[in-house]
């Protein structure tokens, strides 16, 4: 496991590095890809932005298209309170375990954070592909801090996300009729990319398949707490 900043001074600085780094992009090979994706659950009706020692369900699968190459689940504690900003002092070992435990590694990773929409631009769907050396993506239900107008309500649509005028995600139409979800690119993936992977593999649905897996993984690992 990756020693994670333990305190927001040390996060601060490493999204710092994290923004001006320039890793070579990805791309994705020809034909379906191996889609992963990890979620973090914690106790059911907890409120609040939580503390460090809460307990803690991660999960993560690996699917081309719906068949399911591999998944892993983890059970541990948040390594902090959720602070805006520095996602990865509360989630960020959590989650690194989950996606570590896989036995198949995926070609990308899909992450519940941001990448740019940030406040150093350095969100924990970045942070997190570096430490796994991984490409990821982030995807969200809203956005951070970024603004931008909702697409046209038909699937495959989309709308750029800014902060003072800078692009740094998207809305994305996974479905018509759904809201619409937040892009980011993450590590060494690009917007475009980003939003390619994310809606080949919706599968009709608004959350992506991976997600949707991985999500019922962490759930049924919570139950048997």
């Amino acid at each position: 496991m990756t020693p994670w900043p333990a305190s927001a001074e040390e996060l601060i600085a490493a999204q710092h590095a994290l923004a001006a780094a320039n890793p070579d992009p990805w791309m994705p090979p020809h034909g379906p890809i191996a889609v992963g994706a990890c979620v973090v659950l914690f106790p059911r009706g907890q409120t609040g932005a939580g503390a460090r020692g809460d307990p803690a369900w991660a999960a993560a699968a690996v699917l081309r298209r719906r068949e399911v190459l591999a998944e892993a689940t983890s059970a541990g504690e948040a390594a902090g309170p959720y602070i805006p900003g520095l996602l990865a002092l509360r989630e960020g070992p959590c989650l690194e375990a989950a996606a570590r435990a896989l036995a198949v590694a995926p070609d990308v990773l899909l992450v519940d954070a941001t990448g740019a929409d940030h406040p150093r631009r350095a969100g924990l769907a970045l942070q997190l592909g570096e430490v796994l050396g991984l490409p990821t993506i982030g995807v969200t239900h809203r956005p951070l801090l970024a603004r931008g107008a909702w697409p046209d309500d038909v699937q495959g649509a989309r709308s750029w996300l800014s902060i003072d005028s800078r692009r740094v995600g998207a809305w994305v139409r996974t479905r018509a009729g759904a809201r619409p979800v937040a892009v980011n690119a993450g590590w060494r993936t690009t917007l475009e990319v980003a939003i390619d992977v994310v809606l080949s593999c919706a599968l009709g649905h608004r959350t992506p398949e991976p997600f949707r897996h991985a999500r019922r993984l962490a759930r049924i690992a919570r139950t048997r707490r």
